[in-house]
This record gives structure tokens, C-alpha cells and sequence, in this order.
């Protein structure tokens, strides 16, 4: 039997999004910069579900600029900031997204005389205001601050870390693809300059996706071309995804899987004493565990659930083929042998407590195998 625990790397795609993607490829086959009958056709489909999503997320629908995804939608976001402003300080935090640190980490690398600040957590995965208050300065062009981590799904005070950027007149991004759709966004009333979206997160398809951006926030485009999504994204809209990206809208309710994954946490901890649940003290999203086994490693771990027929991750979906330890529990303060001893288990509101049960059973046999095979080696 399949289970699949692996909600955060992408939600199964919905059949009313699958069903509202062939409707718009079949309904309307032109390009949305067309004029013709078939053109304006796709064109009312892009805008029927712009104005959809600006109602979900709480802006205008002139502040959506859709992507490919919320890699894309952060690095639109950063080049747009970076490639028009002087040399100084960017903000950001040792637990972010590599959709994030790696833009960030490579623009720095390449223009010496900037500067990158990664600001870590505490030992509960989150990032305290007060610290990223501390390093904001005249100097600071730029703010980079996730609103639920994939991996530990620790909440950071982004409405807090908001207002202090208003006050100092700092742009700032929020990578909300995580929270989509687990708690709601009014993306307007942070006053915050940038937000990125991804569709695969709530059932829709993947490929698309979206940056918000505040209203009179010039954006600078990253691919230039044919002047697309007013001149801030070129290339051809992709209508059927924006089409299923739409369907998806507030079809799947994560809040439910708040009890499924205490239970799963309670029951791992009473079968193997020894493990460590992360970020459990911080706010967190409903659906998401991650826990340190010690002694084990997380993606020998990782294989042995696979031929169970359970689908969980190590680490991001972006880093599970790598062998490197996690960054975001490294920058909680783990050892990188703890940091290589973790798995996440994140669940959708199908998963029940079967589910639950169920991985505790193949994680304890599991540990017993391992073992077992350790002690043969010796």
C-alpha cells in the first residue's frame, strides 16, 4: 500500500484543476496577446483567474505577475531590487529557501562590494525580530524573509519584521509558497514590497506560479522580451496552468492535519524515546514533522520507507537527492550527524491517523533492520 506524507513537496494535483486546464487549452487555443476571437478567448481565462487569485491573497489583481514558480518568482523579485540600487547590505536568513540564498549568495559572490547578512534562528527555528532588527541599517537595500520554513514548518513574525521595514523604508520579500493555503495571506496589509506564490503546493499543477508585488514598485524584468504581464515578465502566458493554478484556489484545507501529525509525534516518541521532534515548541503549520532519529541515517531512512510504500523527504524536495546535511537544522544549532538523521513527514487532509500509525510502524521496523544489519557488519 502507497502512502504518501510528502504534502510540502508538492500536493497531488487536483482533479478540478487538471479538468480546468484541459477546458482552457480546448476552450481557448489562442495566445492571449492576440486579437482575434480564439486570443481574447485565453485572455479572458488569464484574467478571470488574476482577479480570482488577488481576492484569495488580498491585493489587486494588477499586482500579480505570473511565473513559472516561486524560484522564479524570488529571483524576478531580488534581480529586480539588486540590479537598480547602489552597493550595500542584504538581509535575510540562514533557514531560508535555496530558491532564495543561492540568487542571493551568487549575486554577492559576483559584486564583492555588497554585502549578505544571514541572520540564524533560534533553537525553536525561529528568527526572532529582534535580531533582524539589529543589522538593519542605512545601508540595507533589501529583506528576505520566509513566511513558513519547508522543512521544520516553524512560522516566522513576518508581520512584525514587516512593519520595521515600512518604518525604515527597506523593500522586502516574503517567500510565502508554503503558506499558501494553510493559513490566509492579505498580502496589501503587510505593505511589504514582493511575495512569491507556487501553485503545486494546493493541488494545482506544477510550472506555475506568481510574484505579488506592491502597487507603484517598479519591477525590472529578468528575461526581456515581449513585454508580457505589462511589461514585467515576458514570455506567453502559460493559460492552462494559470487556469488549474485558479481551480486550486482553496480546495485543500491543511488545518486538520494538526491532530494526524501529533498523533504521529506522540506515538514516535513513545515507540523510539530517543526521538527528537524540531520546531516543536514554535508555531508551525498544521501538516508538518520534522524529527531527528539519532543513529540513523536520514536517507538510508529514507529508503527503507520508500520500499515500505511510504513517500517522505529527508529535506527539501529542491536538496533530497544531495547528500549534504540540512542547512535549516544546522542553523537551528544541530550537528551535522543529527543534521543527516532527520526526515520530514509532511501530511495532507486525506492522511489519517492510519497514516500516522502506520509510519511509526515502519520507522521502528526499520530501526530494528538497520540495526540488525549494523551488528551483522561488526
Amino acid at each position: 500500500m502507497h502512502r504518501y506524507l510528502d504534502c510540502n513537496a508538492t500536493y497531488p494535483q487536483l482533479k478540478e484543476s487538471l479538468e480546468a486546464m484541459t477546458e482552457a487549452a480546448m476552450a481557448a487555443p489562442g495566445n492571449p496577446s492576440s486579437l482575434h476571437w480564439a486570443g481574447r478567448a485565453a485572455r479572458r481565462i488569464v484574467d478571470d483567474a488574476r482577479d480570482r487569485l488577488a481576492a484569495f491573497v488580498g491585493t489587486e489583481a494588477g499586482s500579480i505577475v505570473y511565473t513559472s514558480g516561486g524560484t522564479e518568482a524570488n529571483n524576478i523579485a531580488i534581480h529586480s531590487v539588486l540590479s537598480t540600487s547602489k552597493p550595500g547590505r542584504i538581509i535575510t536568513t540562514a533557514i531560508e529557501h535555496p530558491a532564495v540564498l543561492k540568487p542571493l549568495e551568487s549575486f554577492v559572490a559576483g559584486h564583492p562590494e555588497w554585502e549578505l547578512v544571514k541572520v540564524r534562528p533560534d533553537v525553536t527555528g525561529v528568527v526572532s525580530v529582534e535580531s533582524l532588527k539589529a543589522v538593519i541599517n542605512d545601508e540595507t537595500r533589501l529583506l528576505c524573509l520566509m513566511y513558513a520554513n519547508n522543512e521544520s514548518g516553524a512560522l516566522q513574525q513576518v508581520e512584525e519584521v514587516a512593519a520595521i521595514c515600512r518604518e525604515k523604508t527597506v523593500p522586502m520579500l516574503v517567500d510565502a509558497v508554503q503558506m499558501l493555503g494553510k493559513k490566509p495571506l492579505r498580502f496589501n496589509d503587510l505593505g511589504i514590497d514582493f511575495m512569491s506564490l507556487s501553485a503545486h503546493k494546493i493541488g494545482g499543477p506544477k510550472g506555475i506560479g506568481a510574484l505579488l508585488v506592491r502597487r507603484g514598485v517598479k519591477l525590472s524584468e529578468l528575461t526581456p522580451g515581449g513585454g508580457q504581464e505589462r511589461g514585467r515578465r515576458s514570455g506567453t502566458e502559460n493559460v492552462p496552468g494559470i487556469a488549474g493554478f485558479s481551480a486550486a484556489l482553496g480546495k485543500v484545507d491543511f488545518s486538520g492535519c494538526e491532530a494526524v501529525r501529533d498523533l504521529f509525534e506522540s506515538e514516535l516518541q513513545k515507540r523510539m524515546p530517543r526521538a527528537e521532534v524540531v520546531a516543536a515548541t514554535a508555531p508551525r503549520t498544521a501538516n508538518t514533522s520534522l524529527v531527528i532519529l539519532p543513529g540513523l541515517d536520514g536517507e538510508t531512512l529514507l529508503m527503507q520507507l520508500d520500499l515500505a510504500g511510504f513517500a517522505v523527504a529527508s529535506g527539501s524536495a529542491c536538496s533530497s537527492g544531495k547528500r549534504e546535511p540540512s542547512h535549516v537544522l544546522l542553523a537551528m544549532g544541530a550537528s551535522e550527524l543529527k543534521a543527516r538523521s532527520s526526515l520530514r513527514v509532511s501530511f495532507g487532509p486525506d492522511n489519517g491517523s492510519d497514516d500516522a500509525i502506520a509510519l511509526v510502524e515502519a520507522l521502528v521496523t526499520a530501526d530494528q533492520r538497520l540495526k540488525k544489519m549494523a551488528g551483522m557488519a561488526a
